[in-house]
């Protein structure tokens, strides 16, 4: 099978992972603040470990995914792109 047939589809899919990684990211930001979102020690962000539960988890688990299926289509990507 050709491959290179398929990258037109790849980057397509590329773009639509890059855009829900992007958004599953942002919405997990713990500040509501400027400080924290860029890891200043505002609020309750005292850069402590809590256990993530129920949609946090959920969206912490979605966003490993997304990611590793990301790198597996870049990596299609660029073979196909040749």
């Amino acid at each position: 099978m050709n491959i290179s047939a398929l990258a037109p589809y790849l980057s397509i899919i590329e773009i639509i992972l890059a855009v829900v990684l992007t958004a599953l990211v942002l919405l997990q930001t713990k500040g509501s603040d400027l400080g924290g979102f860029l890891g200043g020690g505002g609020g309750d962000s005292s850069g402590s470990f809590r256990t993530r539960r129920g949609v946090e988890a959920t969206m912490h688990r979605l966003t490993i995914v997304v990611s590793v299926l990301f790198f597996a289509n870049t990596i299609l990507a660029f073979l196909a792109w040749g």
